[in-house]
């Protein structure tokens, strides 16, 4: 793309009632993002300065979205259609070139905004909007054209049989000059049934001053813009889909991809497998040759390379290091950092804990709040109890080599030095030095012949 002048207008303001939620439409999560995050990530990626947002509907929670991107808000106070929401934007204020997209469109990408840009260009016109062709255009205005030369766009309620039949539609997507802009927004007049301001109105004022208008058709994806529940969960889909075929290109193997779920930010590395029913979040990073088994859910988490995570583990915000095994049925919380070799079993949950290299909780175990050294042996029943009366959190630190018992309980803060042995069922009140041993345990008393035989 050129140096010449870019400017953005995206279009955020409405309710969206179809969607009958109180949600404002623009934030429903499309792929686990929200849904207007995906056009200004496409405005990003052209490095576009002035993006200006126009908002109405749950303007608040619209606005920390949009701030969270850099850009900035414009209120527009009353919907009263397209034309409106452009004027909302101070659009006085506008230079060169202005794109005006919906927020409503998550599966734009920054290729349909660049190709647009740069026909535009190329053509010197003074508005442009972009096309699609679709089987079912169903109730989108449809593109007119006179020896394949755009005339004008007809709304799907003003069209005759004819029109109807034209499967070319608006994206709603347009760009124009600032110029025009401050020409021709002034002159639209709400003469229709909603008593709106359409920013269609301007190609028409455009074309009777005899002005280029162009009509770029573009991939179908560019027209799809979610306005209810079904859309949403399309949307969603078509995304994960995308990122799935996207993985198996790059040497992934994923096992049954109708049915294992990945959001369009996370990684995984070639040689990884990805079992059915797996769902990857967020910022999660999955290494090369790592087995993620059915069921599992990881979310913003970083595995690292040749890790075993086994059937129906769920994982948030933590790191799990090289040749680890976690599961199944472990749940690794946040701030968690499982380090190399180590082995997690099935019913062990851990939160806020650092373990070293090949330490082991092989089953049925709580850590919180801990710091374990290298090639600790955790028990079956171990807890730390990390939450005392006073509402507050305390640490549990054990050393190097330490072996702790089965059904033993650590009252933190409490610290266990290096290769100390905690007897099983202890409860572990006070610090342990290193290479002692740990017992809590009452002594056990037999008193024979306790009960009669009447008694059994």
């Amino acid at each position: 793309m050129s140096d010449q002048k870019l400017s953005a207008v995206v279009l955020a303001a409405g309710k969206g009632t179809r969607m009958k939620s109180p949600l404002p439409k623009v934030l429903h999560p499309v792929a686990g993002m929200p849904m207007i995050t995906y056009p200004l990530g496409a405005l990003k990626a052209l490095d576009i300065e002035d993006v200006r947002v126009v908002v109405g509907h749950g303007k608040a929670l619209v606005e920390k979205v949009v701030h969270s991107v850099g850009y900035s808000c414009f209120e527009q106070k009353e919907q009263k259609g397209t034309g409106h929401a452009v004027m909302a934007a101070d659009f006085k204020t506008l230079e060169g070139d202005v794109l005006i997209v919906n927020g409503d469109h998550p599966l734009i990408a920054p290729e349909d905004f660049a190709n647009f840009v740069n026909q535009y260009r190329e053509d010197h016109a003074a508005i442009a909007v972009m096309t699609s062709k679709l089987n079912n255009p169903g109730s989108y205005g449809r593109i007119i054209r006179h020896s394949g030369e755009f005339q004008a766009i007809v709304e799907a309620k003003d069209c005759g049989h004819e029109a109807l039949e034209i499967k070319e539609v608006n994206s709603g997507i347009y760009i124009t000059k600032a110029d025009v802009l401050r020409k021709y927004l002034p002159k639209i007049e709400a003469n229709n049934s909603q008593e709106e301001f359409y920013l269609t109105d301007i190609i028409a004022l455009a074309k009777q001053d005899k002005l280029t208008v162009k009509a770029y058709e573009s991939d179908p994806r560019v027209c799809f813009g979610v306005n209810d529940q079904r859309a949403l969960a399309t949307a969603t889909q078509s995304l994960m889909r995308s990122k799935v075929n996207q993985l198996l290109d790059n040497g992934v193997v994923i096992i049954d991809p109708q049915n294992t779920y990945i959001e369009p930010t996370v990684q995984v590395g070639a040689g990884a497998v990805i079992h059915p029913g797996t769902y990857l979040r967020g910022r999660t990073q999955i290494g090369q040759f790592c087995v993620i088994e059915m069921g599992c859910q990881i979310q913003d988490s970083l595995v690292e390379s040749n890790v075993i995570v086994k059937s129906h583990s769920v994982l948030e915000s933590c790191k799990i290091g090289e040749t680890a095994q976690v599961g199944p049925f472990a749940r690794i919380r946040p701030d968690s950092d499982v380090g190399k070799a180590c082995k997690i079993g099935n019913f062990v949950e851990l939160k806020k804990v650092k373990l070293g290299e090949g330490t082991k909780a092989s089953h049925l175990t709580y850590l919180g709040d801990a710091e374990l050294g290298k090639n600790v042996n955790i028990g079956c029943g171990t807890i730390t109890c990390n939450y005392a009366v006073d509402k507050k959190k305390y640490k549990t630190i054990i050393g190097d080599n330490v072996f702790v018992g089965s059904d033993s309980q650590f009252i933190a803060p409490v610290e266990i030095g290096d290769n100390a042995v905690i007897g099983s069922g202890s409860v572990i009140t006070k610090n342990v030095p290193a290479n002692a041993l740990g017992v809590t345990r009452a002594r056990q008393v037999i008193r024979e012949n306790y009960v009669t035989p009447e008694e059994n």
